[in-house]
């Protein structure tokens, strides 16, 4: 992992957005689900935002997934 964090910040994102997609979501609808703002999702989906374990937490259960699975690198998911 790079010492910026920057590789996590892209699991987190690239996860969060295929949980969303699996769910029919848009970005606003994840938001309401998590209680947080619209734009917090999506700059949380381009990687922007070093989003807090609480936050992931929150995500997490809006998806009904494990905290794990917003983590999960890409080879994990059989997708590319």
């Amino acid at each position: 992992m790079n010492a910026d964090g920057s590789e996590a910040r892209r699991r987190v994102a690239m996860n969060m957005r295929r949980l969303r997609k699996v769910h029919g979501w848009s970005q606003e609808e994840l938001a309401a689900q998590c209680g947080l703002h619209r734009t917090f999702v999506s700059s949380t989906e381009r990687g922007e935002r070093n989003i807090s374990v609480d936050n992931i937490d929150r995500m997490a259960q809006a998806l009904n997934v494990d905290v794990v699975e917003l983590l999960r690198p890409d080879s994990a998911l059989g997708e590319d």
